[in-house]
């Protein structure tokens, strides 16, 4: 009997102190439980999917530039001419608008096509190039 006494006064001091570290918990430690265990996406059913904000038109080329370009052109990694560089440009200014256009929406050489925006469109692209070379 004297075992059971223990245990069962074990338990209610167990029970008192991990009442107590609950009810120290603030607002705060909740927020940041909540925000650690939010899910990381959501999963709807065919037909059920919210409605997405519809651009409404195509975007300008400092958009676009600023988006997907500069990460190449910003800096000229693997040969790309940079933004408003009439070096960089002189050549390829030389074979026309439209091979540069071209060659930015078929891709060359490390170029991939459309410089990896599959969602711009022929005037986007070309937008681009115009922002690029504008100040030359």
């Amino acid at each position: 009997m004297d075992m059971s006494r223990k245990l069962i006064t074990l338990f209610t001091a167990a029970l008192v102190f991990s009442g107590a570290s609950f009810a120290s918990s603030s607002q705060e430690d909740y927020d940041a439980i909540a925000e650690r265990i939010k899910p990381v996406g959501d999963v709807y059913l065919a037909g059920a999917e919210p409605e997405q904000e519809v651009a409404s038109g195509p975007r300008d080329g400092a958009t676009i530039y600023g988006t997907f370009c500069v990460a190449c052109h910003g800096t000229g990694v693997s040969g790309a001419p940079k933004i408003n560089d009439a070096a960089d440009w002189s050549a390829r200014i030389a074979q026309g608008k439209e091979t540069m256009a071209d060659h930015a929406i078929n891709g060359f050489n490390a170029m991939p096509a459309r410089g990896a925006c599959m969602d711009c469109s022929d005037d986007e692209i070309i937008a681009a190039i115009d922002h690029m070379i504008a100040d030359l």
